[in-house]
């Protein structure tokens, strides 16, 4: 009791009120404004970066599986290799996607 007693007043300007206490926890705790929303491609933007996507690695595949030692060539992942490289993946190029809400 006897500290309190010899530490000088606060004035009412260094005293921290409640409004100032809360904007002082919240400028702390509260994080940073979130950036702003991406916004996502349209579906058929979407399908035809999927459909590229597919053939780059189809074309990897066919790399990886020209490039095979001798060694490997009746192995089973030269099997699996030759199937992905089989696939036929110009059928999803050539398909048009609605665009849905009577814009087709």
């Amino acid at each position: 009791m006897a500290c309190a007693m010899l530490r000088p007043a606060l004035t009412a300007a260094a005293r921290p009120g409640p409004a100032r206490r809360r904007a002082r926890l919240c400028r702390d705790n509260c994080a940073s404004p979130a950036p702003p929303a991406r916004r996502t491609l349209s579906r058929p933007q979407r399908w035809a970066a999927a459909v590229a996507a597919l053939i780059d690695l189809r074309d990897q595949y066919r790399a990886w599986l020209d490039n095979l030692p001798a060694s490997l060539d009746g192995s089973k992942l030269a099997d699996k290799l030759q199937a992905i490289v089989e696939l036929d993946l110009e059928e999803l190029q050539a398909i048009d996607i609605p665009r849905g809400y009577g814009r087709d």
